[in-house]
């Protein structure tokens, strides 16, 4: 099955604001972070560098469930990187292929090494859930006769 469409198509829809932390902050400022803006991950950013991404499974995996506190832990400690990245004109299944292959949930959208935007697998279920569905409409419209072929 091909889903089509690029990052950018999502980004558009979704908008580009990103939440961004520093390897020095606490993991507890970034969770809290994370919590007051409901969202699942962080880019950890080092001069105007992403250096990785924080999110909900590294600190459970990486502080929870290795008994640490996030008060005394930072960023930097627990940061799930080198970032691994897309452009915004980069396929749908560019980015699905290497959320599946490295096993991760969320992927930075660069543009000549600028952050604009960050994407997660949630966003590429919408997309291709979205893009089923304009598919089926048009088959319909095209078996019914209302589509011109």
């Amino acid at each position: 099955m091909e889903i089509q469409g690029a990052v950018r198509n999502i980004l558009q829809n979704k908008g580009g604001q990103v939440w961004t932390t520093c390897r020095e902050s606490s993991v507890y400022e970034a969770i809290g972070l994370m919590g007051e803006k409901n969202i699942g991950a962080l880019v950890a950013m080092e001069n105007d560098e992403v250096v990785g991404v924080l999110s909900e499974r590294d600190y459970s995996r990486k502080v929870v469930l290795q008994g640490r506190t996030s008060r005394d832990t930072l960023v930097g400690e627990i940061l799930s990187g080198p970032a691994i990245t897309v452009r915004s004109g980069d396929s749908i299944e560019k980015c699905m292929e290497l959320m599946t292959w490295h096993r991760i949930r969320h992927l930075p959208v660069l543009e000549e090494s600028r952050l604009i935007g960050l994407i997660s697998m949630g966003d590429l279920v919408r997309w291709a859930m979205e893009s089923q569905k304009h598919t089926i409409l048009q088959l319909q419209g095209y078996i019914s006769g209302d589509y011109p072929g």
